[in-house]
């Protein structure tokens, strides 16, 4: 019903207002406890969907990746979609605007998105209220650096976030891979990338100790889809000295070949998600894995639109996986015949 009714009719709006429309539908939902008018219908529960990983317990292995919800507003109302897991962010210490809109664009004829949307949210301390309330899901926080702070100065920023959210979230994502705040992908090369883990992860064990009984939280790093083999290479000995916790792969793509969207569209600038990015994400989980024998975890996001390309994924060396553009394209019926094609596998 989705793809057939729901999606030509949202599709004829701009997608940024989209997303306000949808997540205020949700809410009001939500508020008026009708989720069941969705739940009964997307959530498939098994036990033999479980999954357990960095120290977590999963309840299926399909969840949302980071940019949907933003500012943590609708989690548990996202839960009822049938996700293990939600991730919120990117949050930075300060709100920020973001870039200029028009900064979300469709590209039908590819299945994918553009966005440069610039990590706009109004601060992970707004943000840390509202996720003070019960969660019925694991959440993730991905985390930022504002656009104003030089890199010489992130690190202040990440520590800052990763303060703020510790008690609240269940796992870290640092995120250094999105194109859309200039300069933050140079924050992926080796000795900047090294320093940065290393604060957080002694920050992590800081924390922890002074709250006994209180674990250490799982610190994943979130890569771009364009690096190099050898780059991959560095990130793979980057974790095994830093000793962080897993990797998701991958971020959106600078890479625009082989589009068959209209020129004026390929030529926005942003990160492409969707379709495009199916095989190349798949690749980059693959190299990861084989190269360290699964030494780390990885959550495996990009291009996903089927059962098939979720397996896939799974199949490569992914423990988890994430959806966003294929959540956009495909409706929330796509995480039912993930977990089912899952089931039919056991």
């Amino acid at each position: 019903m989705y793809k057939l009714l729901v999606r030509p009719i949202l599709f004829l709006m701009d997608p940024e207002k989209v997303h306000h429309l949808t997540f205020s539908l949700i809410r009001v939902l939500g508020k008026l406890g009708l989720t069941s008018l969705y739940k009964s219908t997307c959530v498939v529960e098994n036990q033999a969907l479980e999954r357990e990983v960095f120290g977590l317990k999963f309840k299926n292995p399909v969840g949302l990746a980071a940019g949907m919800d933003k500012e943590g507003c609708l989690y548990n109302e996202l839960s009822d979609f049938g996700f293990g897991f939600i991730e919120i962010g990117t949050l930075t210490p300060k709100p920020q605007s973001g870039n200029p809109k028009k900064r979300i664009f469709r590209l039908k004829a590819d299945q994918a998105l553009i966005n440069r949307m610039g990590f706009n949210n109004k601060g992970v301390f707004d943000a840390v209220e509202r996720l003070k309330k019960k969660h019925k899901v694991i959440i993730g926080g991905n985390i930022g650096k504002n656009k104003v702070t030089p890199n010489e100065e992130a690190i202040k920023d990440y520590l800052i976030c990763f303060d703020a959210l510790f008690p609240y979230v269940d796992y870290f994502v640092v995120n250094v891979s999105s194109p859309n705040t200039p300069g933050l992908r140079a924050l992926q090369d080796k000795e900047p990338l090294t320093a940065l883990l290393k604060e957080l992860k002694n920050e992590n064990a800081k924390i922890a100790a002074k709250h006994p009984g209180v674990p250490e939280k799982p610190i994943l790093l979130k890569i771009a889809p364009d690096l190099t083999d050898n780059q991959l290479l560095d990130i793979i000995k980057i974790v095994e000295h830093t000793k962080i916790d897993g990797v998701i792969a991958t971020n959106t793509t600078i890479a625009r070949e082989g589009l068959k969207s209209s020129c004026y569209l390929v030529e926005e600038k942003g990160g492409l998600s969707g379709k495009p990015l199916t095989n190349r994400s798949t690749e980059v989980i693959r190299f990861l894995a084989e190269k360290r024998n699964k030494a780390f975890p990885i959550i495996g996001v990009g291009g996903i639109h089927s059962a098939e390309d979720a397996l896939e994924k799974l199949d490569a060396g992914a423990d988890l996986i994430q959806l966003y553009t294929g959540f956009v394209y495909e409706g929330p019926a796509l995480i039912k015949r993930i977990n089912k094609a899952l089931l039919a596998l056991k």
